[in-house]
């Protein structure tokens, strides 16, 4: 049984964090940051790692799995009305890390290094305070 938009509309309404509210969004994406960025932190390191730098150990699959991750947060800040400018740095920021994350060795260093999401998830938090305050949350 297929659901009309409407139907989906009404279902998703009712579910905490799927709407495509600026807030829903910004859970999602801060949820994904922190997927990708740091499921934990290496003891006596203070350094968060993620599935980002563990999955792209996986030679060819595991950064391009990581990339598309990536480029849904890209997506999902397209779809919160943010500039052509911000998209593409945002995607440069995830070609750069796919591009020199597929090096072997060296590329697993610069993944653990360079934390491409967490610069993308700064400038959708820029853009959602800039233009949806009510989505702010007060970090402790």
């Amino acid at each position: 049984m297929a659901l009309s938009q409407d139907q989906f509309d009404h279902i998703v309404r009712d579910m905490p964090g799927f709407g495509r509210d600026p807030a829903s969004v910004r859970r999602r994406i801060e949820a994904m940051e922190a997927m990708l960025e740091g499921l934990f932190v290496i003891p006596g390191t203070n350094r968060r790692v993620g599935l980002d730098s563990l999955v792209g150990l996986v030679p060819v699959v595991g950064d391009i799995a990581t990339a598309a991750m990536g480029a849904w947060i890209v997506w999902e800040a397209r779809n919160l009305g943010m500039s052509k400018w911000h998209l593409t740095r945002m995607a440069a920021n995830v070609g750069v890390d796919t591009l020199i994350g597929a090096i072997p060795f060296a590329g697993d260093i610069f993944d653990f290094l360079y934390k491409s999401n967490t610069k993308n998830l700064r400038i959708i938090r820029k853009h959602l305070d800039r233009h949806h305050p009510a989505t702010a949350v007060i970090d402790q």
